[in-house]
């Protein structure tokens, strides 16, 4: 009797090591890196020791595999080759089983140990190491660390055999990032689900993953929107213009923006005019700063933050002026807009009852996508447009009439009004249609 209890024991003994291995190959490998790294710079000697091994898991991991295996061989040795055959006479005794009394012990002694290995040795470790793998990986660090130091030959043995065999089926070692952008964008909206993050901050992180990817056309003020100072004008209508604009910058050009000679700070001319000795207007402006159409936001962020200016004029191939902008404009594409009370007055997004909604045309199209839920909007990638009127003009191909619809993935888009040829507003509904059918 007492030797069946020492190879139950035994067993049992056998199965919580294989849990602890398990447990502890888990923790290490889902452990966040970036929390082991920082309860290393606080001083936390076993942190530093398990993002040693999440740094380079391979022998670590080899050695826990060695045991695991090692573990479930003498498992099913004890359990065939002693309970099963003690287990044996006592099925015997058994008038209907006799003759199927050694198979019955083998599955019943196996049927008992696979439960138990699963539940004690697979299934509840590996729960606890996810519950929280940085406590577990730093616990069982330094003992997993001393087991990959003494199982070393044996575990250069296998990979080396490992090797060989990748590289005789012509398997390559991946070269993929750890962590990829959309991997991270996936970690920081489970993180606003979960509550870690306010939606402020998720929306803001948001757009500026989005900013890397948009050109500077998307942001731009265009330049049938720009507001400047012709350098030939009287000066009192330079004044009228200044003191009635709400810009504190304004370009300043010869008869032509594209003859643009620098960009005025509108206090400077008014404070030059109240001085009583009026300065010259030229000798008032900056060095413009100029950009092409095909820069990238956070390029342009950059040159702002390099040269301390705080405008740009956009250009095209052949050295026109396509537009403007600000670092207002690149900061309310990270925060969200920053509304006038003029924009209050007459916002963008309208809501209506029905659900449809009411937009301005020179709605962002990223925006949009994000209003109606829609990862993707027909040539997008093209870069033919950057706003909801500019989408409109591209499913349409010509310049529409109020009134024109089409209809695209459930959507019905109508212009409902035209400022001159730009496209002033759109009506966007739910439609059960899924085509671009223009009309």
């Amino acid at each position: 009797m007492i030797i069946v209890l020492v190879e139950i024991v035994l067993i049992l003994v056998l199965i919580v090591a294989n849990g602890i291995f398990s447990g502890s190959e888990i923790a290490v490998v889902s452990a966040r890196k970036i929390r082991l790294e920082q309860l290393a710079e606080q001083g936390n000697a076993r942190a530093r020791v398990a993002l040693r091994l999440a740094n380079s898991p391979n022998d670590f991991l080899s050695a826990v595999q060695i045991g695991i295996t090692l573990i479930g061989i003498l498992s099913g040795a004890v359990g065939g080759a002693t309970l099963a055959r003690r287990l044996h006479p006592v099925v015997a005794s058994i008038p209907l089983l006799r003759a199927w009394s050694e198979g019955i012990s083998v599955a019943v002694v196996v049927g008992i140990i696979t439960y138990l290995s699963l539940v004690i040795g697979e299934l509840l470790p590996k729960r606890i190491a996810l519950n929280n793998p940085e406590a577990v990986a730093c616990a069982v660090a330094r003992p997993m660390r001393w087991l990959a130091r003494w199982t070393a030959p044996l575990v250069q043995l296998l990979g080396r055999s490992t090797d060989v065999l990748l590289n005789l089926f012509g398997i390559q070692c991946s070269t993929e990032p750890d962590l990829t952008e959309e991997e991270i964008k996936a970690l920081i909206r489970q993180g606003a689900e979960s509550g870690v993050l306010d939606e402020a901050e998720h929306d803001m992180v948001q757009r500026v993953f989005r900013l890397g990817d948009r050109s500077i056309r998307a942001i731009m003020t265009p330049r049938t929107e720009i507001c400047w100072l012709d350098l030939n004008a009287p000066r009192q209508q330079q004044l009228e213009l200044v003191t009635n604009s709400n810009h504190s910058r304004l370009p300043v050009a010869q008869a032509s923006l594209d003859a643009c000679i620098g960009i005025l700070r509108g206090r400077h001319l008014l404070a030059s005019e109240l001085s009583g000795n009026p300065a010259d207007l030229k000798e008032l402006l900056q060095p413009p700063l100029y950009i092409t159409e095909s820069a990238r936001a956070l390029t342009v962020l950059e040159q702002f933050r390099q040269t301390g200016v705080r405008i740009a004029l956009v250009t095209d191939e052949y050295g026109g002026i396509e537009g403007l902008v600000t670092l207002t404009d690149l900061m309310e594409a990270i925060v969200g807009d920053l509304p006038s009370a003029e924009d209050l007055e007459d916002p963008q997004i309208i809501r209506r009852e029905d659900g449809s909604w009411l937009l301005d045309g020179a709605l962002d199209i990223n925006e949009f996508k994000d209003l109606v839920e829609r990862p993707s909007l027909p040539d997008e990638a093209s870069g033919s447009f950057h706003t909801l009127g500019g989408f409109v003009l591209h499913v349409l191909g010509r310049v529409p009439r109020a009134g024109d619809h089409f209809s695209w993935d459930g959507l019905r888009f109508e212009v409902m009004d035209m400022d001159g040829k730009r496209i002033d507003k759109v009506l966007v509904a739910a439609l059960p249609q899924t085509s671009i059918q223009p009309c």
